[in-house]
C-alpha cells in the first residue's frame, strides 16, 4: 500500500494534464472579464487592441519618460457592457492585486492596450491598463498622486 503522500502526488500528476486546458481556457491574459450581477462576458484583449483608436503622448509617472499610448475611452467600453457607467467597478489583476474604484464616468479615462506602437503584455503592466490621457495639476513625482490608476487588467465588476 502506498503512502497518502505518493497517492495524493500520483492523483495530481494524473489530473491535473487534463484539468490545464480547462484552467488556461478560464483564466488568460488574451481575454478580460467582464461581470455585472450574474452575467459575465469575456472579451478578447486582441478585439479591444483592433478598436483602440485614442493615440496620445504624456509623460508616464511610474517610467518617468514620455510615451505614445494606444488604447479606447473607458466610459465608451463600460456603456457597451453595462449599459451605463456604474457608480463602482471593482478591478482584478493578474498580480491578485484587487480593488473598488469609482468616478469612471470622465472620458479621461482611457483603456490601454498598446505602448509605443506595441501591443501590451504582462511584463509591460498589461495586457489591459487604465490611466487619465490628461492628469491636470497633479505633480508628477509624486506617485501617490495617481494611485486610481490599474495595470494588468483580468477582470471588472459593475458594484453599486
Amino acid at each position: 500500500m502506498l503512502p497518502a503522500n505518493a497517492v495524493r502526488r500520483l492523483l495530481v500528476s494524473l489530473v491535473c494534464p487534463f484539468l490545464w486546458p480547462v484552467t488556461a481556457a478560464v483564466a488568460s491574459p488574451d481575454v478580460v472579464v467582464f461581470r455585472h450581477g450574474e452575467q459575465e462576458t469575456r472579451v478578447e484583449v486582441e478585439a479591444l487592441r483592433e478598436r483602440a483608436d485614442v493615440h496620445f503622448t504624456f509623460f508616464d509617472p511610474y517610467m518617468a519618460e514620455e510615451v505614445a499610448i494606444t488604447g479606447l475611452v473607458f466610459r465608451d467600453l463600460l456603456v457597451e457592457q453595462f449599459g451605463a457607467v456604474p457608480e463602482r467597478l471593482a478591478f482584478t489583476a493578474w498580480d491578485d492585486y484587487a480593488v473598488t474604484l469609482g468616478g469612471w464616468d470622465d472620458p479621461n479615462w482611457i483603456l490601454v492596450t498598446h505602448h509605443d506602437g506595441d501591443p501590451i503584455g504582462l511584463r509591460e503592466r498589461g495586457p489591459l491598463r487604465l490611466v487619465e490621457r490628461d492628469y491636470g495639476d497633479r505633480d508628477r513625482a509624486n506617485l501617490r498622486n495617481f494611485n486610481d490608476w490599474v495595470w494588468m487588467i483580468r477582470g471588472i465588476e459593475a458594484r453599486r
